[in-house]
């Protein structure tokens, strides 16, 4: 099976503070269990730079900890990551969890004081909503196999 992976994940930097969320293990269990793995940044897709400012979700909205609004390229990316997994044929999504653009249950609260709260991220819930079914790094291990 066809599993869209957030970039991250994989060991490349492309996180908003420039570094990466590399999970070795996690990957090497989606390889085991035979899924070809299609990566995804919804943030890079959607025109932000690496590094970049952080940001959280709030409502509707994505503004960064500098106050700038960056709901559109959070929009835009998600929409490219709905493509990439229609066009590629994917149909579960391993995210990175947390992210106001990956995230799925649980993000971050929007005050950038590390608190969380019940939410996805932008790219997560598009996802959901066209039928793909999102994992998150630090659930996905107890899905499998799927």
């Amino acid at each position: 099976m066809k599993v869209l992976i957030s970039t991250c994940l994989l060991g490349v930097a492309c996180k908003y503070s420039g570094g990466d969320n590399a999970r070795p293990a996690l990957v090497a269990a989606l390889q085991a269990a035979g899924h070809e793995l299609v990566p995804v940044c919804p943030e890079v897709y959607g025109g932000l730079p690496t590094p970049r400012t952080p940001a959280e979700r709030i409502g509707s909205r994505v503004v960064t900890a500098a106050g700038a609004d960056v709901t559109a390229q959070y929009r835009k990316g998600a929409e490219i990551a709905l493509q990439l997994a229609r066009l590629t044929g994917c149909r579960v999504a391993v995210l990175k969890a947390n992210s106001p653009s990956c995230g799925h249950g649980t993000i971050y609260d929007g005050t950038f004081s590390g608190k969380k709260i019940p939410g996805s991220g932008v790219a997560a819930e598009l996802l959901e909503q066209n039928g793909i079914a999102v994992y998150t790094d630090e659930d996905c291990a107890a899905a499998l196999p799927f």
